[in-house]
This record gives C-alpha cells, sequence and structure tokens, in this order.
C-alpha cells in the first residue's frame, strides 16, 4: 500500500497533459503603416466565425491555445481590431463601416518534415458597405522533434502567422474597397 501511495503523483505527473499558449498579439509596424496609408478612419471589427472544424491537440500532448481564455478566430478578431486601434482607425461606437467574417480553415501540422511546422489560415472578410475579401496564410516554422517542444513552438508560432494574415488583409486593395 505504500509503494502504491508513492508511485500515484509519479503516475499522476506524467499522464498529465500541458496547454500550449499562444503569445498576445504584437502590432505590426508594416502593418500601421499601410493602414496609416489609407486615409480612411470610423472602422469596426464585428463577429469573426470559428471555422467548422479545428482539433487544437498537438502530437496528444497537449492542446493549444491562444491567451487570456480566447478561441483562436477571436484571437484573430482582436488582432485585426488592435491593428486598427494603434492606426487610429478603430471606431467602435457609431462606426462608418463594419467588418465581420468567417476563419474558413485553420490547422496546424507540428510534423512537417521531421523538426518543422506549418499553420494555415483562411479567412472571409465582409464590409458594411457590400464588399468582401478571402485571404490565406500558409506560415511555416522550426517545431522540433521532441512533443513538448514541437507543441510549444507551433502554439508560439501562430502569432507571427496571424500578423503575416493581417498584413495581408490590410495591403490587398480589396481591404482599401472594403474600408471606403
Amino acid at each position: 500500500m505504500r509503494t502504491l501511495l508513492l508511485l500515484l503523483p509519479l503516475v499522476l505527473a506524467l499522464t498529465a497533459c500541458s496547454t500550449f499558449v499562444t503569445p498576445r498579439y504584437s502590432i505590426s509596424a508594416d502593418s500601421n503603416v499601410a493602414l496609416r496609408s489609407l486615409g480612411v478612419s470610423g472602422i469596426s471589427v464585428g463577429a469573426l466565425a470559428e471555422p467548422a472544424e479545428f482539433d487544437r491537440t498537438c502530437r496528444a500532448v497537449g492542446p493549444l491555445a491562444p491567451p487570456d481564455g480566447m478561441t483562436h478566430a477571436a484571437y484573430i478578431r482582436k488582432a485585426l481590431e488592435d491593428e486598427l486601434k494603434i492606426a487610429g482607425l478603430h471606431t467602435p461606437a457609431s462606426p462608418r463601416v463594419t467588418l465581420a467574417g468567417a476563419v474558413k480553415k485553420l490547422a496546424f501540422s507540428s510534423t512537417r518534415g521531421l523538426t518543422g511546422g506549418s499553420w494555415d489560415i483562411d479567412v472571409t472578410l465582409t464590409s458594411s458597405n457590400g464588399k468582401s475579401m478571402s485571404v490565406a496564410e500558409h506560415y511555416e516554422f522550426e517545431s522540433g522533434y521532441m512533443g513538448d517542444t514541437a507543441c510549444k513552438q507551433t502554439a508560439e508560432a501562430f502569432m507571427p502567422a496571424v500578423q503575416n494574415l493581417i498584413g495581408k488583409i490590410v495591403r490587398s486593395p480589396a481591404f482599401r474597397e472594403m474600408v471606403q
């Protein structure tokens, strides 16, 4: 009985899983410059629907999660909103245009090749002015061989993948039409 009591904490420690958390979003200087060059204001960001399918489990080691209890779609939405705020274009009350949409695809691999990883994100945005656009980002990174390292790297790579996605959105001619 004594041996069983001593082994129980060891077994629990070895079978517990980790949650791998993405860092909070950081503003991109390039996106900020692109947004400021639009010469508009009065933009708000509405809902961004979740993808129909997304498995956030990484290598059976544990789930990937954005910070602060957000979903991945909410993280993308907040990233776009934060970029608009820093550029001085965001207006939460009585906006001139509101952007909303859906994350059509969200997928990752922590085993591209042997030690690589990737994120695939496809987003469709619609403006209250009737215009819409779709943008896709494929982001590759080094993940690692061991499960814990690879999953940590995968969670951390979501932020630059979203930065690239937002950059593609705000530099697109279709975005300019959506916010006019």
